[in-house]
C-alpha cells in the first residue's frame, strides 16, 4: 500500500506532461468552436483515441495508479484544457466503470470494446441513471426492468434524462427497478445493444455550460434485451435479493445502506479532480492578465484589490486539490471515509470552481465577459460541478449524516 504523498512520481509526472500537452495543442484550440456548436467533437475524440487517452486502458492503467493520484491528475489536466470537450472524452468511462464493477468477464470483454470503438471509428457510451422524478432521491426512480422466463428476456420501460451521450452512444447502460418493495436495494444495471428497438433519444438538452458534451433523455419503450445483458447475471442478482429481504427482515438494512455510501463516496473526489482543473484554468489566465493589463499606468496586479484576490484564488485552488487527493488516496488505500472524506472533496473543489471562475471574469473585467476571452466559457461551465454527480446539497447532507450519526433531513 502506498504511502500519502503530494509528490508525483516521475512515471505520473510524464503522463501529466503528455496530458496537457494533450490538451493545450488539440483541446484548446478547439474549445470555443464546439461550445458555439453545442455537438459531440468527434474528431477531438479521435484524436484523443489515436494518441491512446480515449481508451479503456488510458483509464485502467490510472485507476489501479497505487497512490490513487492517477485519475485525479489526469482529469485535472483534461478538464483544464476544457470542460465540455473533456466530458466528451472521459463521459464514455462511466458507462465502462459500471460494466467492470458489475459485469462478468465475458460481459467486461464483450461490451467495452464496443463502446470505445476503434481510432478509425469511435463509439461512444452512456450510462442513464437519472430520471425527471428521481435526480437526488434515486428513490423515486420508476424504471422498470421484468424479466420474460419464457424468452429470457429482460423488458425495460421508462424514461432516463441528464444522461451524457444519451441516444447517440452505441451502447448504454440503464438503471432500473426489479423490486420496487426494497427501494434502493432494489435497482439492477442492464446492457442495451446498439441498435436495440425500442430506444430512442427524448430531448437533447441546450445548456449553460459543457456545451460541447450530449446531455439528452432516453426514452425506453418495451425494450426487449437478451437475459445475458443484466450486469452480473440473474443468478447473482436473486442472491443479492435475497440477501437484502434477508437483512431487512433481521434489521440490517442500516449495514447495507453505508456499504453503498461508502462505494459513491469513492467516486466523487474524480469529479472534484474536474472542477479543480477548469479554476486552475481560469485562474491562470487570470494571472497572465492581471500581469499584462495596465491601467494608471502600471498592471493591475500592482493593486491589493487584485493581488489578493489571485491569493485567495490560488489558496483555495491549491485546499481543493489537496482534499480531492487525500480523498482518492483513502480509497484506494482502503480507509474509511469517516468524516465523509470523498463528498467533502467534491463540494469543496465544486464551490471553488464557480468562485474562482467568477473572480477571473471580474479580474478580466468588461473583457472577461465576453467570449473573446475563455474566462467567460469557463465561468458558465464551473456550475455543472455543483450540481451533477450530487448536489452541493446532497454533499452536505451526506457529510453532516456522518459527522452527526443523525438521520438528518
Amino acid at each position: 500500500m502506498a504511502e500519502f504523498t503530494m509528490e508525483l512520481n516521475d512515471d505520473q509526472k510524464q503522463v501529466r506532461d503528455w496530458i496537457h500537452g494533450f490538451a493545450a495543442d488539440v483541446m484548446r484550440p478547439a474549445a470555443a468552436e464546439w461550445d458555439e456548436r453545442e455537438e459531440t467533437p468527434w474528431p477531438v475524440i479521435q484524436e484523443a483515441a489515436k494518441v491512446g487517452i480515449y481508451s479503456l486502458d488510458f483509464y485502467a492503467q490510472q485507476f489501479f495508479d497505487p497512490t490513487g493520484l492517477g485519475i485525479p491528475m489526469a482529469m485535472e489536466e483534461l478538464f483544464w484544457g476544457d470542460a465540455g470537450i473533456a466530458l466528451s472524452i472521459v463521459g464514455t468511462g462511466l458507462a465502462a466503470i459500471g460494466v467492470v464493477a458489475n459485469g462478468t468477464e465475458e460481459q467486461i470483454g464483450t461490451w467495452i470494446p464496443q463502446m470505445y470503438g476503434t481510432p478509425d471509428d469511435v463509439k461512444v457510451a452512456a450510462f442513464c441513471s437519472s430520471e425527471p422524478d428521481a435526480g437526488s432521491d434515486v428513490g423515486s426512480m420508476r424504471t422498470r426492468a421484468v424479466y420474460d422466463q419464457a424468452k429470457d428476456e429482460w423488458v425495460l420501460n421508462g424514461t432516463k434524462t441528464w444522461a451524457t451521450n444519451g441516444g447517440i452512444a452505441n451502447v448504454h447502460i440503464v438503471v432500473a427497478v426489479v423490486d420496487a418493495e426494497l427501494g434502493t436495494k432494489g435497482h439492477a444495471s442492464f446492457i442495451v445493444p446498439p441498435g436495440t428497438p425500442g430506444l430512442s433519444q427524448g430531448q437533447k438538452f441546450k445548456k449553460h455550460g459543457i456545451r460541447a458534451s450530449h446531455t439528452a433523455e432516453v426514452v425506453l419503450e418495451d425494450v426487449r434485451i437478451p437475459g445475458n445483458c443484466l450486469l452480473g447475471g440473474k443468478e447473482k442478482l436473486d442472491e443479492r435479493l435475497a440477501r437484502t429481504r434477508e437483512r431487512a427482515r433481521s434489521g440490517g438494512g442500516e449495514r447495507v445502506k453505508n456499504a453503498a455510501m461508502a462505494t459513491f463516496e469513492a467516486s466523487r473526489p474524480a469529479v472534484g479532480a474536474m472542477a479543480v482543473g477548469t479554476a486552475r484554468a481560469a485562474y491562470e489566465v487570470a494571472l497572465d492578465y492581471a500581469r499584462t493589463r495596465t491601467q494608471f499606468g502600471r498592471p493591475i496586479i500592482d493593486n491589493q484589490g487584485v493581488a489578493f484576490q489571485l491569493a485567495d484564488m490560488r489558496t483555495q485552488i491549491d485546499a481543493a486539490r489537496l482534499l480531492v487527493w487525500r480523498a482518492s488516496w483513502m480509497a484506494v488505500a482502503g480507509r474509511p471515509f469517516e468524516s465523509a472524506e470523498g463528498s467533502m472533496s467534491k463540494l469543496f473543489a465544486s464551490e471553488v470552481a464557480k468562485k474562482v471562475t467568477a473572480q477571473a471574469v471580474q479580474i478580466l473585467g468588461g473583457n472577461g465577459f465576453t467570449r473573446e476571452y475563455p474566462v467567460e466559457r469557463m465561468h458558465r461551465d464551473s456550475a455543472i460541478y455543483t450540481i451533477f454527480e450530487g448536489t452541493s446539497e446532497i454533499q452536505r447532507l451526506v457529510i453532516a449524516r456522518t459527522i452527526s450519526g443523525m438521520p438528518i433531513r
